[in-house]
């Protein structure tokens, strides 16, 4: 068991930003395709993307603002959106697999690095 919960963390804290960082960086530098699973891929990216920002925010929010208490009813449903961003951006991601794009693998294997980090973050709790 802590060899998974050692996995997951090295994905979720360290795959989700490069992915992300990676994946922004490729769509700005290659051309944009106008085709159906090219949209779906920056969908699923952008939902991924979605997802990072409210763990960031969400975590300032947590050291700056308020901390959050055990089992804090805010904090059950920033897990829940930021699981749910995560999996439409899976989603979304396997949608345009199919054909050739520039976020081709990175919106399924981002949503999926952001999922991790939610399991994570709500096992810790």
């Amino acid at each position: 068991m802590p060899v998974m919960f050692g996995i997951l963390i090295a994905v979720g804290y360290l795959g989700s930003p490069i992915m992300l960082i990676w994946g922004w960086a490729r769509w700005a530098n290659q051309a944009r395709l106008r085709t159906v699973p090219s949209i779906l891929s920056l969908t699923g990216f952008t939902l991924a993307t979605a997802s990072a920002l409210l763990a960031v925010s969400s975590i300032a929010y947590a050291l700056v603002i308020h901390g959050f208490r055990y089992y804090d009813p805010q904090l059950l449903r920033i897990f829940r959106w930021g699981i749910l961003l995560s999996l439409s951006g899976i989603v979304f991601g396997i949608g345009g697999v199919w054909r050739p794009s520039s976020l081709r693998w990175h919106a399924p294997v981002s949503g999926a690095c952001m999922l991790a980090f939610w399991i994570m973050a709500a096992a810790g709790e």
